[in-house]
């Protein structure tokens, strides 16, 4: 079964991790990732399954970021599986702009569910 609007499919997928992370909830983040899902953050070890995938999100919270804003660029699929490529835009307490970063995110359809399977981020900022 293809899904003829990929696209919107995981543009809606992105509002929902933008507002489960808005709200605080990492446990909730953890299960918009598949069961077996690696995330490759910059600057550190890959983070496998859903436990440390919460307590990465836990981090980035206490970290001071407030908020995520993804940019939905461009999306292919593949049978049960959709490649992402995109920009994400981090924020801090009141509205100010931590960073601006792009990623790609392989999509898997687990149990009828588009989820995040593999997941790699790094700053557009230059480094200092």
């Amino acid at each position: 079964m293809t899904d003829h609007n990929i696209k919107s499919t995981i543009h809606n997928r992105n509002k929902l991790f933008m507002s489960t992370y808005d709200n605080g909830d990492a446990a909730g983040m953890a299960e918009l990732y598949t069961e077996n899902a690696e995330f490759l953050p910059p600057n550190a070890e890959t983070v496998k399954g859903k436990p440390a995938i919460k307590e990465l999100f836990q981090s980035i919270m206490d970290s001071g970021v407030k908020s995520i804003k993804l940019i939905t660029g461009e999306v292919e699929q593949h049978r049960d599986t959709a490649i992402e490529v995109s920009k994400a835009e981090f924020y801090g307490e009141g509205g100010q702009k931590l960073d601006d970063a792009k990623y790609i995110v392989i999509w898997k359809r687990e149990n009828g569910e588009w989820k995040l399977h593999r997941d790699i981020f790094n700053s557009s900022t230059p480094a200092q």
